[in-house]
């Protein structure tokens, strides 16, 4: 398991990179999706805190192991809905 530090800089790394695309989606994409563009920024926002916070604090009873695994998965699929997000 790589240190929490890693992992967190990884997440902000991906995020920034995430909401990077989104605001050129928002700036040259259609006017009818300003609206969209703003939700899909503050739920990029909302994730990356979440899963800071959640690396900061593990859930007791289980392993760091299957815990931070559960947690790189589940980052994973987030952050995939908001691409497929900002791709349609």
């Amino acid at each position: 398991m790589a240190s929490k530090r890693t992992l967190k800089r990884a997440i902000h790394s991906i995020c920034e990179e995430v909401f990077a695309e989104a605001v050129a989606v928002s700036l040259y994409g259609a006017k009818g999706q300003q609206g969209n563009a703003e939700a899909l920024l503050f739920s990029i926002l909302k994730v990356e805190n979440e899963f800071i916070r959640r690396t900061c604090h593990p859930e007791p009873g289980l392993t760091a192991k299957a815990y931070f695994k559960n947690l790189r998965e589940n980052f994973a699929a987030q952050v995939g809905d908001i691409i497929d997000q900002l791709n349609s």
